[in-house]
């Protein structure tokens, strides 16, 4: 029997090394988002600002959809934090830091961590069961 889907098939990784290599992907990406979202916030005020937070909320409650756990919400947020909070304390040669002095970056700091916290407590559905295994 089918458990719906795409041919009977669940939409997340069941096995444990597919599982672990989706976190690394997540945990990659969100250290891509985190960069782009650093220099982006910044330089497209308010804009820019809006669509850095819009990446890291999707990208994080994707991971969560996409796991049908927490830990698929908190691996590109761990990987996100990871980037964006020490490019924070990166000074440049001119004594200037990466991010700018104004609101905006501590707005995108804290808006990423709350989004990130949101998107990790909220309770996922449980994955799906497959018939077969009811029996």
């Amino acid at each position: 029997m089918s458990t719906g889907g795409l041919g009977g098939r669940s939409a997340y990784p069941r096995a444990d090394g597919a599982r672990i290599a989706v976190y690394a992907v997540l945990v990659l990406l969100g250290l891509l988002t985190g960069v782009a979202g650093a220099l982006v916030q910044g330089g497209w005020f308010p804009l820019g600002l809006l669509l850095a937070l819009a990446a890291a909320a999707g990208l994080f409650w994707g991971g969560a959809t996409l796991c049908r756990t927490k830990a698929g919400a908190a691996a590109p947020a761990a990987g996100w934090a990871v980037a964006a909070i020490p490019m924070a304390m990166i000074s440049r040669a001119e004594g200037d830091f990466l991010y700018g002095a104004g609101i905006s970056s501590y707005v995108f700091l804290l808006g990423g961590l709350l989004v990130a916290v949101a998107c990790t407590t909220i309770a996922l559905p449980a994955p799906p069961v497959s018939l077969d295994k009811n029996r």
